[in-house]
């Protein structure tokens, strides 16, 4: 009886974790895929007909500032229920995140440029190259060499971007500047990736303070930006500027954009590095055929191939680099056994 109701809550307790893994994942998808179709809508919408990409960027991180604002706070009064740094700007942390900053701003304008200038649909493929340049920076950047396997699997990422941004040009859909945005949001991407991990020390290993910090620099950075781009008649001489839909997207934009850090470190702490990629990886195959469905678009075989070729080379480098990492953790192992094996002493 006993052995049945242990079984009962292996059981009972094996289903609860795969609810709520399931329901983590099923969070990321939501959150990452609305936010790419809510910025879409904000940036190159024909009912808004706004052409101020960079403001909208800029709004979204100044709700971002809000929500930590609003976070530490409920840290304070809540701190049972709600654990977020302190809500206080130095201006040593400033000056020593300030590098990183604008690598940021250079990332989430160039990823919200390229969104304006190309469909959904395309948006995963003109944006694979970041595992390329992860690649190719880490080598210039941190001296670390990749295996042929990994680079191998590069090579099929670049094949299944040269033959989307082929397709796109067949069917009349390409757009120049989005691709040339979308090549340099990857490469402000990998950047972003090796420059956090020299700054994270800065702000204590703590990855909501260095959003604060990086989103508050933004805040300030980006206003020069927009005057020399002449945004501020566009948005001024906006007729929608106060209207309450309007306002309310960008809110909601603005939520989701922060919210996509949570959930993205939260599937990597329910699941594994390696799973996260694989979510992410599937996540944006859906996104692509919702796109095409949600804008009644029509892709011939070879545009399909594209996306797959790009989808199987991503899906490799992760398997790739995951054997690779397992092999390295084998061999440390091993020699720390070998290095605290007691050495045999013959009998005198």
């Amino acid at each position: 009886m006993s052995g049945r109701r242990g079984n009962r809550s292996n059981m009972e307790s094996f289903l609860a974790k795969s609810v709520h893994i399931a329901s983590v994942v099923a969070a990321y998808w939501f959150v990452s895929i609305s936010l790419v179709f809510l910025n879409k809508y904000l940036l190159s919408s024909k009912d808004l007909q706004l052409d101020a990409p960079l403001f909208v960027t800029w709004f979204q991180c100044v709700v971002t500032v809000a929500l930590c604002f609003l976070l530490s706070i409920g840290a304070r009064l809540f701190p049972s229920v709600i654990s977020f740094p302190e809500f206080k700007i130095e201006p040593k942390i400033v000056r020593e995140v300030f590098p990183l900053s604008v690598v940021f701003v250079a990332m989430i304008s160039a990823n919200n440029l390229c969104l304006k200038y190309v469909g959904v649909a395309f948006y995963y493929v003109v944006r694979s190259l970041t595992t390329v340049f992860n690649v190719v920076l880490s080598y210039v950047i941190l001296k670390q060499t990749t295996s042929g396997k990994a680079l191998a699997c590069c090579g099929i990422i670049i094949a299944g971007f040269a033959l989307g941004v082929n397709q796109e040009g067949v069917t009349g859909t390409l757009s120049v500047r989005g691709v040339i945005y979308g090549v340099s949001a990857s490469l402000f991407v990998a950047l972003n990736a090796i420059y956090t991990k020299k700054v994270l020390p800065s702000v204590d290993e703590n990855v909501w303070k260095l959003t604060m910090y990086n989103n508050v620099n933004g805040c300030f950075l980006f206003l020069p930006i927009m005057l020399f781009t002449g945004e501020f008649p566009e948005v001024y001489n906006f007729p929608k500027l106060f209207d309450s839909t309007f306002l309310t997207v960008m809110v909601i934009s603005g939520i989701f954009g922060f919210a996509i850090g949570y959930v993205t470190g939260l599937q990597i702490q329910v699941t594994s590095p390696l799973t996260h990629n694989i979510s992410g990886t599937a996540k944006a195959a859906a996104q692509t055929v919702i796109a095409t469905a949600y804008y009644h678009e029509v892709k011939d075989f070879l545009w399909w191939l594209s996306n797959g070729v790009v989808l199987f080379g991503s899906a490799a480098y992760t398997h790739v680099k995951r054997m690779e990492m397992k092999q390295q953790f084998e061999s440390e192992k091993k020699a720390v056994s070998s290095d605290v094996e007691i050495p045999e002493t013959s009998n005198v």
